[in-house]
């Protein structure tokens, strides 16, 4: 399967010009470390998803330069332009857009080094990885997110006041009883479809009986926004005491369970990178035909595990980034 056929990028990054052309299946990206071979996988997911899944724009221009200009060439013949010169610009089929239309998004499954470490890693940033796998099945919850994130901002400026009242947060409270609830409920439809699947997408890769799932921890038990709007009301004064919001979704966890016994600290190192390898294989699965994205993932992993990537993704376009040659 072939989805992309071309990128060409100008002033992304440290590349001021730079063209690869990809082929079937595998495209690796072979260099020494720090030669710019992520920003080409950065470049990718700006196309296809519309946005960096590691700095704002403004970071990701060449230093000293006015603009960055990423050109891709998908296999269907559509060319999709992205020009940032301190506003970003989307041009698709000869229309221009601020933001890439959802029509055009494709699905994408990033796998960073990073992700290795997922099962120790902290509350937030499993929140950020649950949170991206709902956000490509889902149209609109990364707009709920980000609504539920500026909302928080906004009480927790106005916590930070002295003498603040109950009546002055009450309007944020409101929305964001209204966004924490629609969160909570597709986190928790998300861990029900993940646990429907894992133990058994784990033993395909480990060879064994172990069972695996994953516990969502909410600290928002509430299933409607009455309920959440009461409890914002009773931490209300502990949280004008703080400064900050202390009840809500941006406060849950996951947890992930090895043989009853919570994994980070009770399963091994190669354990523990079946079961991140397995949520990679899932998420996946949720998707149609998504372009896989491999950061220097092969080096981190044995000879095991690098055969179960490589079988799992042979019927997608992959394109992945080495120091040395892998394929």
């Amino acid at each position: 399967m072939r989805i992309i056929r071309e990128i060409r990028l100008e002033n992304f990054r440290c590349h001021e010009n730079y063209k690869k052309e990809f082929r079937e299946g595998v495209t690796e990206i072979l260099g020494e470390n720090g030669c710019g071979k992520t920003s080409v996988l950065e470049a990718i997911y700006v196309a296809m998803r519309g946005k960096s899944f590691r700095a704002v724009d403004k970071e990701i221009m060449k230093r000293g330069s006015l603009f960055y200009r990423v050109e891709m060439f998908r296999e269907n013949g559509e060319k999709v332009l992205v020009r940032y010169d301190g506003r970003k610009k989307f041009q698709v089929k000869d229309r221009e857009t601020a933001r890439l239309p959802k029509q055009e998004k494709y699905p994408v499954v990033l796998f960073l080094p990073e992700d290795l470490h997922l099962i120790s890693s902290s509350p937030a940033r499993k929140r950020k990885f649950f949170d991206e796998m709902i956000s490509q099945g889902l149209d609109g919850f990364s707009g709920i997110i980000s609504r539920y994130e500026k909302t928080l901002r906004q009480r927790n400026e106005l916590l930070k006041k002295e003498g603040v009242s109950r009546e002055e947060v009450f309007s944020w409270d409101v929305m964001l009883a209204k966004y924490g609830v629609e969160i909570r409920k597709e986190r928790m439809r998300m861990v029900r479809e993940i646990n429907s699947l894992l133990t058994e997408t784990y033993r395909g890769i480990a060879e064994n009986e172990d069972k695996v799932f994953v516990e969502y921890e909410s600290f928002t038990a509430e299933s409607n926004e009455s309920e959440y709007l009461r409890c914002l009301e009773l931490d209300f004064q502990r949280d004008s005491l703080t400064g900050h919001t202390n009840f809500g979704v941006h406060r849950d966890d996951f947890n992930f369970i090895f043989n009853g016994e919570v994994a980070d600290g009770n399963a091994s190192r190669g354990e523990t990178r079946s079961m991140v390898i397995a949520m990679k294989f899932i998420e996946a699965g949720m998707l149609r035909e998504p372009v896989i994205l491999l950061d220097d993932v092969f080096s981190e992993l044995d000879g095991f595990r690098q055969k179960a990537l490589v079988e799992n993704f042979r019927k997608n376009q992959v394109v992945l980034t080495a120091t040395e040659k892998t394929f």
